[in-house]
């Protein structure tokens, strides 16, 4: 049976833009784009890419809305709209909460190697692990 709700979770990377694209042109349901700011203190966190100081908080959000834009434009490109929503925490444990909240039964992601050890975390990367290993919906790795 073909997904009703689609999630796509976005970080920025070419392979987030690549799965958002598999997304609009392989499902015809509703589709939601999710963009999670990890804390700045966090090990995966917009703090290792932002300069330091008192509004790296607000220019993550800022980072973060553009790349929901962005997200609308390449949909609109394909005459397909998409919901978008900025969450901020752990981004594997937001996007499973996502999942779980908001009646989602398909997420479409980017994996992402690494340097990190274990041939399974190289090839996907540990976001995409974590959800992929503990959603209970079907998951699609875009690499």
């Amino acid at each position: 049976m073909p997904p009703a709700h689609v999630l796509v979770p976005l970080d920025g990377s070419p392979l987030a833009d690549d799965a958002l694209e598999h997304a609009l042109e392989t499902f015809d349901c509703r589709v939601t784009v999710l963009d999670v700011v990890a804390p700045l203190d966090a090990g995966m966190s917009e703090g290792g890419v932002l300069e330091p100081g008192e509004d790296r908080h607000e220019a993550a959000i800022e980072r973060a809305d553009r790349l929901v834009a962005r997200a609308r434009e390449q949909a609109a490109a394909v005459d397909q709209p998409v919901e978008t929503a900025v969450e901020t925490g752990d981004p594997a444990d937001i996007i499973l909460a996502y999942v779980d909240d908001h009646d989602i039964d398909h997420v479409v992601m980017g994996g992402h190697g690494g340097p990190a050890s274990g041939l399974t975390r190289r090839l996907l990367g540990t976001v995409a692990m974590a959800v992929v290993g503990e959603a209970p919906v079907t998951v699609t790795v875009v690499r």
